[in-house]
């Protein structure tokens, strides 16, 4: 199968240019003129200068392709202009959806988050419960904006959508939020621990990929939806492993919540007026997302993908191997 891929030169999209180069599949990748693509060059596969802001670029990219999978977005949780979370996740997946009904593809992959449910009523929440009334980042929320427009478009033109929800995600060379995280702590710049008691579902970024391609190839799926993520940690587990496999002790102090929360709101409006982003991390979207926790079941993608997923503590250790290179 010929697949359009967006966001390839991703974190999710460079391990699934990786699988899919061991496949039969023919892969044509969009990617912007100011990226990267030595990565995409050493898998030789065909590369679609433009970005999904450009309705031209998706349409030439997608030209004798029967698939798209489509993985780009702006996953950030602060930005100086924060205009740009609609650009790309909003209008940007309206333009990638459109231009796929208007070339004709058979199958859309469109990777989402599993931030786009906020909290739900039943914890823990699989595909077919209600998202909760809130989403807790501008990230989250553009997310969701740009699904049910997918989502929509399926409905109403019948656009051959699926959607891939993945968890927090971890794994070798990660270089943002959880894996900023990481790095922060092995490298001691962090001067408190922060909001250990809050849970969240992990997934190592290969097992989103293997889902993501176990998704494409699976026939009769038109429709469904797949959260992908099993393991179900505090971050106080989290920072005990990484404490334990990189051998550096973790900072001594413990903020509390309330502490940590008015830190966040604070820092955050300082980042907004010098327009850089906010120390440690500590964006009060990101603060509100590790506060409210995520807790999922994602034995759909078990079941009918026949997914394994990685343990954590292998994606931990994979993870700070890369970052001390």
């Amino acid at each position: 199968m010929n697949i359009f891929i967006t966001g390839a030169t991703g974190f999710i999209g460079s391990h699934l240019v990786k699988r899919l180069a061991d496949t039969e599949h023919i892969l044509v990748c969009l990617a912007r003129p100011t990226s990267d693509v030595s990565e995409l060059e050493k898998q030789g596969v065909t590369i679609i200068k433009g970005d999904v802001t450009d309705k031209d670029s998706l349409i030439e990219g997608m030209k004798g392709c029967q698939w798209v999978i489509n993985l780009a977005n702006l996953y950030s949780f602060w930005e100086p202009d924060k205009s740009i979370f609609s650009d790309i996740n909003i209008a940007g997946t309206r333009n990638v959806m459109e231009c796929a009904l208007e070339t004709g593809m058979t199958k859309v992959v469109h990777i989402s988050t599993v931030g786009i449910y906020g909290k739900p009523a039943e914890c823990p929440f699989c595909e077919d419960n209600p998202v909760g009334p809130e989403r807790f980042s501008e990230y989250f929320r553009t997310k969701y904006e740009g699904d049910l427009i997918a989502w929509e478009l399926h409905q109403k033109k019948g656009l051959p959508l699926l959607m891939i929800y993945p968890t927090a995600v971890l794994g070798p060379g990660h270089p943002k939020a959880s894996g900023r995280y990481i790095q922060d702590l092995i490298h001691r710049r962090l001067p408190a621990r922060v909001l250990e008691g809050s849970v969240f579902t992990f997934v190592h970024v290969r097992d989103v990929a293997e889902a993501i391609v176990k998704a494409a190839e699976k026939e009769n799926n038109i429709g469904e939806k797949y959260l992908v993520g099993k393991h179900q940690l505090p971050w106080r587990e989290i920072n005990r492993m990484v404490s334990e496999i990189s051998g550096v002790r973790l900072p001594k102090m413990r903020l509390p919540d309330f502490l940590t929360m008015f830190n966040a709101r604070f820092l955050t409006l300082v980042a907004n007026v010098i327009k850089k982003p906010p120390l440690w991390g500590m964006a009060i979207d990101q603060i509100r997302t590790m506060k409210e926790g995520v807790i999922v079941d994602g034995s759909k993608a078990e079941r009918e993908l026949g997914m394994s997923y990685t343990p954590v503590r292998v994606a931990l250790e994979e993870a700070i191997a890369s970052y001390r290179v």
